[in-house]
């Protein structure tokens, strides 16, 4: 099908073109998340964000239009964020998949040997019951970093932190049975526990009671703390300069049959990253940019990293 037959199709399809399509060259297919603000936001049938810039200058770079392939995680004790990825690129709705944590466990051929497709759109009654075989999943280099940040009340003082035994001393807040969580409850075997509020996951309160001055501070990934920001421009909460060492970097995965664009993705963003390209596009979209760092796989996490 050329030009992917038509628009019409495009729509039922549930994609965005960003570009004009190459007569010779097919659209670029790209998943992504449709409410990952400040990385991936969908608006009707276009979007924004930092992973939106990213893909519009990569397609672009490899001669391309662009096509997004727009879905939706649910945060459920049931959901698997990278099984999710790796039903939809299996299912060929996209060739990459943006965002992508680049860990060892994540890549590879996963234990289970299908998964439910999530919400995605243009799905049908049909596709929200069906499963896929899943596939074999490779990764791009790293586009971006995406640290764990410690952020402080507008009433704590900024202060030289070089490590959790510099701020000791304060009121933490945390989302139960998160990464953070566990960070400050193995500390020094439970040094901080009786310091330490506990939300509920994924309602974003934890920011709403910092901002208020209920807790000192807390752990939350960067990009949440950017989000805030946007939303909140009068926003008092300040990052406090450190950000947990134990982090991951992200980049852009397919399938192993589409090892040869991965390929042409990874000389396209070492360009992009030399030129400087990807933090402009990054400060653009209101994204606090950190480099990646070998090694751009993580290893698994050991609950004695966080111990000291």
């Amino acid at each position: 099908m050329t030009r992917f037959a038509s628009i019409a199709v495009l729509a039922l399809a549930g994609a965005s073109v960003f570009t004009p399509a190459s007569a010779q060259s097919p659209a670029l297919r790209v998943c992504m998340n449709e409410d990952v603000p400040p990385y991936s936001v969908a608006r009707g049938d276009s979007g924004g964000g930092f992973d939106v810039a990213l893909a519009t200058a990569l397609a672009k770079q490899l001669g391309r239009a662009l096509e997004i392939q727009w879905f939706e995680s649910k945060i459920d004790d049931e959901s698997s964020p990278t099984l999710e990825a790796n039903a939809l690129l299996s299912d060929q709705r996209c060739e990459l998949m943006a965002g992508y944590p680049l860990l060892e466990h994540a890549l590879g051929r996963p234990a289970a040997k299908s998964a439910r497709l999530p919400d995605f759109r243009g799905a049908g009654a049909r596709d929200r019951r069906r499963r896929v075989d899943l596939g074999e999943v490779i990764p791009s280099r790293p586009y971006q970093r995406a640290p764990l940040a410690l952020i402080f009340a507008p009433g704590v003082a900024k202060r030289r932190v070089a490590n959790l035994a510099d701020v000791e001393d304060l009121r933490f807040g945390a989302e139960g049975g998160t990464l953070a969580d566990a960070i400050l409850m193995l500390y020094k075997k439970g040094k901080l526990i009786d310091r330490i509020t506990h939300y509920p996951p994924g309602r974003g309160e934890v920011l709403a009671r910092l901002e208020a001055g209920e807790i000192d501070a807390a752990f939350v990934t960067l990009h949440r703390f950017d989000a805030y920001r946007v939303k909140n421009p009068a926003t008092r909460i300040q990052h406090s300069g450190f950000n947990y060492p134990v982090a991951f970097n992200l980049g852009y995965a397919a399938l192993s049959g589409n090892a040869k664009l991965i390929g042409e993705v990874n000389t396209a963003l070492d360009s992009m990253r030399a030129s400087g390209e990807i933090a402009r596009l990054a400060k653009e979209s209101d994204v606090t940019y950190v480099e990646p760092v070998q090694p751009f796989v993580s290893p698994p996490v050991t609950l004695r990293q966080f111990e000291n």
